[in-house]
């Protein structure tokens, strides 16, 4: 079922990164309308006022007046609207073409050089739309492009291609290159970022999908030998209470500390398990405990310090003034002490934690004085099995760090200190963590 329902979630956020890029090229089409618009406007005031060659300006008006509305129109729906299909892309390019071929037909059908224009809505329809619709785009353009050789007025000037460029022909032709070149560059272009940032958006969905499944697998794993490691260390502590009450045991200080140490780890091996257990098997927010946070990391600190009496551990608290009631989330715990363990393994000597706010977020940072992030385990922070210990399945500690803090909203950021060391940082919510106020029910 959670399988289930990860692929679902996945595929619901790749459907929303294709409608935002549908949406992205459709405003593309809408600004290449525009400058169509005022393209078409200087070209007949520049063809009929200063050339002297006379055009139907009543029917093109009219049909540049029909251009705009619908243009209007586009605006306005795709402001409301977010989802944007091929059909409509489709539609959008065909009215394009009509209102070209409407233009052309009234100003010499295929005797006017700007009717390669048409090419310039075939390559946008290549880009955008899907095949079917393509090869359908094409053969309505063929068909316009036919139907003007013969259904056009007349446009008064000399096809002379070999006057070169004093040849109003061949000046409209240069002009239509240098437009289609133009256009083809600067909106082919930005269609194909919009592309390269889904593609970019979907591939980073499919690895978060990939690692939350990695981590469904874990937990599973980690549930069940907590489930087995149960009864045995169950069985150990009641064996090692029994012993340390032994006459062997009592009349030897150094042996009777020995098994009380034993003893105390086994104690803290039973409390890792049922955390695992709880983690993995109730939702966060049942069987928690209320507290604050100032409590629930003075707490956790000593918890760690207990275990850990050689390692100096410097804290500062620069939170402010205010100490919110939080949910003793046991996930952020063992989070902290991920993070806390790696930097010891990495500086024995000294580990620095330090608490911050910034507005609504809360900001933790853990700092050693070890040798630091390889330039590799930095550009690939937080992936599995990325480690500078050389185990083999090592660097699951942060991979689980990285993703419970995301699961939570929160980002974790790692980098090398200048004097020598490491940085993680993790920012999170408050809104994640803060208790909320119980609802008043009075009338």
């Amino acid at each position: 079922m959670r399988r289930k329902h990860d692929a679902a979630a996945t595929g619901a956020r790749a459907a929303i990164v294709d409608t935002s890029t549908g949406l992205n090229n459709m405003q593309q089409l809408i600004q290449l309308r525009w400058i169509a618009v005022v393209g078409q406007v200087a070209t007949i005031a520049v063809v009929h006022f200063g050339f002297g060659i006379r055009l139907p300006l009543e029917q093109m008006a009219a049909t540049l007046a029909c251009l705009v509305a619908f243009n209007v129109a586009s605006q306005a729906r795709w402001r409301s609207r977010q989802r944007v299909s091929d059909r409509e892309l489709f539609v959008a390019l065909l009215v394009d073409v009509g209102a070209l071929t409407v233009q052309l037909s009234l100003s010499g059908g295929t005797g006017n050089p700007f009717v390669f224009l048409f090419l310039l809505q075939v390559i946008l329809g290549a880009v955008l739309l899907e095949t079917a619709s393509i090869w359908t785009l094409v053969a309505i353009t063929s068909g316009c492009v036919a139907a003007l050789t013969s259904l056009h007025r007349p446009l008064p000037i000399p096809l002379d291609p070999g006057g070169g460029l004093a040849s109003p022909y061949i000046q409209g032709l240069l002009i239509c290159f240098v437009l289609d070149a133009a256009l083809l560059v600067t909106f082919v272009t930005r269609i194909e970022r919009n592309l390269r940032h889904r593609d970019a958006r979907l591939a980073a969905l499919r690895q978060r999908a990939a690692e939350e499944d990695h981590i469904v697998r874990m937990g599973l794993l980690a549930s069940g030998a907590a489930h087995e490691l149960g009864t045995p260390l169950s069985t150990l502590s009641v064996i090692l209470g029994d012993w340390r009450h032994l006459p062997h045991f009592t009349s030897d200080p150094e042996l009777h500390g020995e098994v009380c140490e034993m003893q105390t780890q086994i104690e803290r091996c039973k409390a890792i398990v049922s955390g695992i257990l709880l983690s993995a098997g109730k939702a966060r927010g049942e069987a928690s405990v209320a507290t604050t946070l100032g409590r629930f990391l003075d707490d956790l600190l000593a918890e760690w310090r207990t275990t850990r009496p050689a390692v100096t551990l410097t804290y500062a608290n620069r939170f402010g003034d205010d100490d919110p009631p939080i949910v003793s989330d046991s996930a952020v715990k063992q989070t902290l002490h991920n993070l806390l363990d790696n930097a010891l393994e990495a500086s024995p000597r000294w580990v620095g934690l330090d608490v911050d706010r910034d507005g609504d977020t809360l900001v933790l940072t853990v700092k050693d004085t070890g040798p630091g992030f390889a330039p590799e385990m930095l550009a690939q922070f937080g992936k599995p099995y990325q480690s500078s210990k050389g185990r083999p399945g090592g660097g699951l500690g942060l991979f689980l760090v990285v993703n419970v803090v995301r699961t939570l909203g929160g980002t974790v950021a790692a980098r090398n200190r200048s004097s020598g060391g490491a940085i993680v940082t993790i920012r999170l919510p408050l809104s994640a963590i803060t208790l909320e106020e119980p609802e008043a029910h009075g009338r």
